[in-house]
């Protein structure tokens, strides 16, 4: 049980939350580091400068707030792990010091962001994870003396969620959560606010509210659609403005007047729980006290403007993709990867692939800096080859050179060239290839990649917003079944076919066995299978793919018969008439061909091609 002086700060929160509006701290983070705290993340200063936190909170007291979050925004094992801080004993220490400063009479809430890396599908980071982090900040929040919770800065509504269910799974405070909303008039129009409004109301959050990203401007339409769609007292925490970079740090414009009489604004369009997000000091707390006290301010009643969830209109489909019609229809697909030369000299691959659609070819694929080489980027090459020969492309896209942001830009721009079939893959790393010394992004692997593509046919991005329309990607993803550790590969398997894959690659195969398994691994699935076949050159070509490739395997039978072979063409001859009978198994069992002629060779190809038809 809950003493009873918790209990007391427990019912004054509920109380203040009821009877007016309550005035938050600003930004804990700009604070310290105006007063020389470099040190990353500023949670840290918790444990080593604890007196710079404690007289950060004073300050916002002292300038007229009700409450102030404690310094823990980014305390969470996910996030500062590695770091080698005691998790619970930094977000304890955090409540302490933000309760000595606070003392009996006034608020802290214990502030919990986001765990800053994606949640699966999207990212590596598995719910129970995450779960687990916030639950462990939260328990030690509570310990520390924290009067509620305030869960903050959210992008993904997913993890708002979890976070929500973890606080309440250890603690009976109150909780407020808060979402950072794009600044964004498609989105509004969208009503996404008011959606998320109502989604979490279910969760048993005491309040719901916006902060950071957008200015007391932005936020207006903001709060006015959380306050139309919920009953629950509304936050609005905005930052003074849009930042700028200046000698290498992120600055904000500092504007305390204005900021104060624009969350007056804020207050008449439904807030009660006010304050600033990045960038704010205490004299814009002070500044808002002081426009607070004037009390000629009249706000909207929540009650009387709460109204049903905006419905979303209907969102226009894009036309499907020549692959997703023909796979329909039954048809058996014939795709042709084509090397990509170093440089712009791009006349041989589109020679190649109007010879290879003359012959039959349903598809060219293009890859994307395979083995981390440097070569033209595939959307341009795919776009010349769609426009100039008439041929529908499949663009690999690794995940290795964009982040979150760029992925994202990038299928946008490649969905409205008309480029729309996306082989999804990792990518090979940077310290591979031509420039060792690049950097690997990584922000998502290629079952992450499967999940956007496919919230985009939904006709949103990952943070809930409309794109405009449906997109129509036809997603192909990659499966091997030879790789060493078939245990992770059949579980990225079924990961990426739950993310919304539509068809699979496997990688060049080599016997009637492989394709077998390949199958059996789809069994259940029912997803369209291309299978992998390369046409071997001669035996050195087959030694290097055996033994320098990972996850291909080349039969003994096939290597002796070329190692055998009296000439180059002999073996060139052995490898075609191998390919081919694994092309006629592949149209007998599979519904594709996805063959790769060495060195993007479309005689070989054609050679191959000839018997399916």
């Amino acid at each position: 049980m809950r003493d009873e002086l918790n209990q007391k700060r427990v019912d004054r929160l509920l109380g203040s939350l009821k009877d007016g509006v309550l005035l938050g701290d600003g930004a804990n983070g700009t604070m310290l580091a105006n007063y020389g705290f470099e040190r990353q993340p500023y949670d840290l200063a918790n444990l080593l400068a604890p007196t710079l936190v404690q007289s950060v909170h004073e300050e916002y007291f002292d300038a007229g707030a009700d409450f102030v979050e404690t310094n823990t925004f980014s305390a969470n094992a996910v996030k500062i792990g590695g770091l080698n801080f005691d998790i619970a004993e930094l977000n304890r220490e955090g409540a302490r010091l933000a309760r000595a400063a606070a003392g009996d009479n006034r608020l802290v809430l214990g502030a919990i962001g986001p765990c800053g890396k994606p949640l699966e599908p999207i990212g590596s980071l598995k719910s129970d994870e995450a779960f687990a982090a916030f639950a462990e900040q939260a328990r030690a929040l509570d310990e520390g003396g924290v009067d509620g919770f305030m869960l903050e800065t959210f992008i993904d509504i997913e993890e708002m969620r979890i976070a929500a269910e973890a606080v309440a799974s250890v603690s009976d405070l109150p909780i407020i959560i808060s979402k950072a909303f794009i600044e964004d008039g498609d989105a509004l129009a969208e009503g996404l606010p008011g959606r998320m409004a109502l989604d979490m109301g279910m969760k048993g959050v005491v309040a719901v509210g916006a902060n950071c990203v957008v200015g007391p401007q932005r936020m207006i339409d903001i709060v006015r659609q959380l306050s139309e769609a919920s009953s629950l007292p509304i936050l609005a925490m905005p930052t003074p403005g849009l930042p700028q970079l200046v000698k290498g740090q992120v600055v904000y414009d500092i504007a305390p007047d204005y900021f104060a009489k624009a969350s007056v604004r804020l207050i008449e369009e439904g807030a009660r729980i006010i304050g600033g997000c990045c960038g704010t000091t205490p004299e814009h707390t002070r500044k808002m006290r002081e426009a607070l006290d004037k009390g000629d301010i009249k706000p909207k009643s929540p009650s009387a403007t709460t109204r049903q969830q905006v419905e979303r209109k209907p969102i226009e489909e894009s036309e499907p993709t020549e692959l997703s019609e023909k796979l329909k229809k039954g048809k058996f697909i014939i795709t042709v990867e084509l090397d990509l030369p170093r440089g712009l000299g791009v006349e041989k691959v589109l020679k190649s692939a109007r010879q290879l659609k003359i012959k039959g070819a349903d598809l060219v694929d293009i890859s994307d800096g395979a083995r981390a080489r440097l070569r033209m980027n595939p959307l341009s090459v795919c776009t010349l080859i769609q426009e100039q020969v008439g041929i529908e492309t499949m663009m690999h896209f690794a995940c290795r050179d964009r982040n979150l942001l760029a992925v994202q830009a990038d299928l946008l721009g490649a969905h409205a060239l008309g480029v729309r079939n996306i082989l999804a893959i990792t990518g090979d790393p940077a310290n591979i290839g031509d420039y060792p010394s690049a950097t690997s992004v990584y922000d998502v692997d290629a079952i992450g990649l499967v999940r956007i593509l496919s919230r985009f046919n939904e006709g949103i991005d990952l943070a809930g917003y409309s794109v405009g329309v449906k997109c129509a990607f036809s997603i192909a993803i990659a499966f091997n079944p030879l790789a060493a550790d078939m245990d992770l590969e059949m579980d990225r398997l079924a990961r990426k076919i739950d993310a919304g894959a539509h068809l699979v690659y496997t990688q060049p195969l080599f016997e009637e066995e492989h394709i077998d398994r390949a199958l059996t691994a789809l069994r259940n699935s029912n997803l369209p299978l291309f299978v992998g076949v390369l046409p071997l050159k001669h035996t050195r070509h087959a030694e290097f793919m055996h033994n320098e490739v990972p996850g291909i395997e080349v039969p003994n039978w096939l290597r002796e018969q070329l190692a055998n072979a009296p000439t180059e063409d002999d073996g060139l001859r052995i490898g075609v008439e191998a390919a081919q009978g694994l092309a006629k198994i592949a149209k007998e069992r599979a519904r594709g061909l996805y063959l790769m002629p060495p060195f993007g060779s479309a005689a070989i190809a054609e050679q191959v091609i000839e018997a399916t038809q």
